[in-house]
């Protein structure tokens, strides 16, 4: 049985990262299994440290994006929004060109909290980076357009 509060298609996801850091880094949604969500993003220039490799940042960037959406995807979005309340990540291996792909599988759904455990890796399939996320599950606060016309 799958975990999402709805059936979704890899557009509907890959569009929500229009206009914001997922954009920026060029992360793409790849699949979407009944417990699992996987993204990739490219490794260049811009998500380099000085040593030209992949920045520890960039990594916990696209832990805390793919995991971050995987648990709003498990929400009501009309009712609640899941939130980062604390990530941490273990870097393994350096990566200099290609793809870093992530694996979002969760730990915990509840209705107050998330643990979602992100696995990055390289095109050889090698983990690069093991990270946990925690969100927390909280009421959507209407939209100040919303509460300025009520």
């Amino acid at each position: 049985m799958a975990i999402w509060f709805k059936e979704y298609a890899l557009a509907e996801i890959n569009a929500l990262s229009a206009g914001n850091l997922g954009e920026y880094l060029g992360i793409e949604f790849t699949e979407i299994g009944e417990k699992t969500l996987v993204a990739r993003m490219p490794v260049a220039a811009r998500v380099h440290q000085p040593f030209g490799v992949l920045h520890g940042g960039a990594s916990v960037a696209l832990a805390e994006h793919l995991g971050s959406i995987a648990g709003n995807l498990c929400v009501n979005q009309e009712r609640q929004v899941c939130v980062g309340q604390e990530i941490n990540a273990n870097r393994l291996r350096p990566v200099r060109k290609g793809f870093v792909t992530g694996l979002a599988t969760p730990i915990h759904i509840g209705g107050r909290s998330q643990v979602w455990e992100i696995r990055i890796s390289n095109e050889q399939g090698q983990l690069v980076c093991i990270s946990r996320l925690t969100l927390a599950v909280v009421p959507r606060r209407p939209s100040h357009e919303t509460a300025a016309t009520s």
